[in-house]
């Protein structure tokens, strides 16, 4: 029997799932990114963490999906890597957002936008991203992410706009201080992740209207600064996946219903959309 091979990547984690025989087998390893991993490293990793794991079953078919991926030198990198990993394999590698809209759209024209970490969006044609708002990193940009929804947490615990009752609930979760946080933030690696960190502390605290201040402006201007760029807006479904947009849907909901927009799908991971995506192509 020939398996498939679908790998959902970000900059930290890895989620590969094996489709064939029986049932699905799912393999979690750091996240695969030749910004962050040598071409040697990622070969050690996916033979010794994924190919070991498998090397009894006939790989036919290899889907990548990552971040840092619509550089087509880290892409060749990547599909390099997977050929000498499962020779026998076809291999496809593409960005998180085909990902996304593959799971969101299927075959099916719409929007599609990533709110987890970071922010990203594009108008899928029915097999391709033809547009793309472009981003512009967690400093400048990544609106409704993570990332930038942290940022706000911080600054208004930082500038003291929090009433006494969010300070006290901030202090009492996080036990940081002033210096701590800027340490984080401009001496340490990684710091969009750190701050997608303190998203959490709204989803902990809604109903309380400075929170819920927070949601909707960081969710606006994304719908503002990318959303609104695409004329297809308007007349096809706005769809999203990512933890910000799973766990905020109700916040999207009603900016869609308020821009008179309609919301499509909201999914946390999209795998269980790209496992849907590929059984269904390799059936046809």
């Amino acid at each position: 029997m020939a398996y498939t091979i679908i790998a959902d990547s970000g900059a930290t984690k890895c989620e590969w799932t094996i489709i064939g025989g029986a049932k699905n087998k799912t393999i979690f390893t750091i996240g695969i990114s030749p910004y962050f991993l040598s071409k040697s490293q990622i070969i050690e990793l996916v033979s010794t963490q994924v190919a070991q794991k498998i090397k009894d079953k006939e790989v036919a078919n290899v889907f990548f999906y990552g971040t840092g991926l619509s550089n087509a030198e880290n892409a060749a990198i990547v599909k390099k890597v997977l050929k000498t990993c499962f020779a026998n394999a076809a291999i496809e590698v593409g960005t998180d957002l085909l990902a996304a809209a593959r799971a969101l759209c299927g075959t099916k024209k719409g929007i599609a936008c990533i709110l987890g970490t970071g922010s990203n969006s594009g108008f899928y044609n029915g097999k391709k991203i033809v547009k793309n708002s472009p981003g512009i990193g967690y400093v400048l940009g990544d609106e409704g992410s993570g990332a930038y929804l942290g940022k706000k947490v911080v600054q208004y615990f930082l500038y003291e706009t929090f009433d006494a009752e969010l300070t006290a609930q901030f202090t009492d979760k996080f036990k940081v201080s002033r210096a701590d946080i800027l340490n984080a933030v401009y001496k340490q690696p990684f710091p969009s992740r750190y701050l997608a960190g303190f998203a959490m502390f709204l989803a902990e605290n809604r109903g309380h209207y400075m929170v819920e201040n927070i949601l909707e402006d960081g969710l606006n201007d994304f719908f503002f600064q990318h959303i609104y760029k695409y004329k297809e807006s308007w007349s096809l479904p706005i769809h999203f996946v990512g933890s910000v947009a799973h766990g905020f849907k109700d916040v999207l909901k009603d900016l869609c219903t308020g821009y008179e927009l309609e919301l499509g799908t909201v999914l946390k991971s999209p795998m269980p959309g790209l496992i849907q995506f590929h059984k269904q192509n390799a059936a046809k």
